[in-house]
């Protein structure tokens, strides 16, 4: 098994924190001072703003519109929030997360003890969260604003965005794999709470839900040109 990787200033220190692996020096840690339910509670509050918010702008805006459509909506307003906001944090604040207090600093510090590449600023996970952060983050509020406005754009910018975040997903996933098959490095404890919780299951929703809304927009493409191919056949016909 190869050793973990041993990232800091000073290699010989010995970590004080709770992260794996065990080797690894988080430089400038600071313990975070709220508990993880107060933690949940900042972001289920964050969350909820965010979804009732919009469900009550689009109610006022478009009435009418299908609860499907509605959702696909929020959805994306969600992505824009956690990417642009959340993400983007990140990718501000990486060279010195471990050390933030607030609010946005100590939920990545929460979830970094599932993923510690995080507060180790593993180079891929730095850039693929500024690309989510400052490129589907924007997007997604353009999306959501083209679904409410039934937009001629919303299914090339869904289709767009959603591949996007399905690859950087599996992409994520596909490196921790490696580290841990071929390297023998794990960045999450051993608790599985912290594995199937925060790892698994939290980003596991960026690959369900951008896959059924590709195949929604590949689908609606796909018709739109079958529908395209009928009118100028008949077009044909006729002269």
């Amino acid at each position: 098994m190869a050793e973990p990787i041993i990232t800091g200033s000073n290699a010989n220190a010995t970590p004080s924190h709770p992260y794996y692996p065990q080797g690894a020096v988080v430089d400038n840690y600071v313990a975070n001072t709220l508990s993880a339910p107060i933690l949940y509670v900042i972001f289920a509050i964050c969350t909820f703003t965010v979804l009732g918010g919009t469900h009550r702008i689009i109610r006022h805006s478009r009435p009418n519109m299908p609860i499907w459509e509605a959702a696909a909506a929020m959805w994306f307003v969600l992505c824009g929030f956690i990417h642009l906001f959340f993400e983007g944090y990140f990718s501000v604040h990486f060279l010195d997360v471990a050390a933030q207090t607030d609010a946005f600093g100590q939920l990545w510090k929460e979830y970094s003890l599932s993923d510690s590449r995080y507060l180790l600023r593993d180079p891929f996970i730095v850039c693929m969260e500024t690309v989510t952060a400052f490129t589907w983050g924007p997007l997604s509020y353009v999306c959501a604003y083209c679904i409410v406005k039934d937009h001629p754009f919303r299914h090339p910018l869904q289709m767009i965005i959603s591949v996007g975040q399905l690859y950087g997903t599996v992409l994520y996933f596909s490196l921790c794999v490696f580290s841990e098959v071929v390297s023998g490095i794990l960045f999450c404890r051993p608790e599985s709470y912290y594995f199937w919780c925060y790892y698994f299951f939290f980003n596991a929703v960026w690959i369900v839900i951008p896959s059924a809304l590709i195949w929604q927009s590949s689908k609606e493409i796909a018709t739109a040109f079958s529908k395209l191919k009928k009118l100028e056949k008949g077009g044909k016909k006729e002269l």
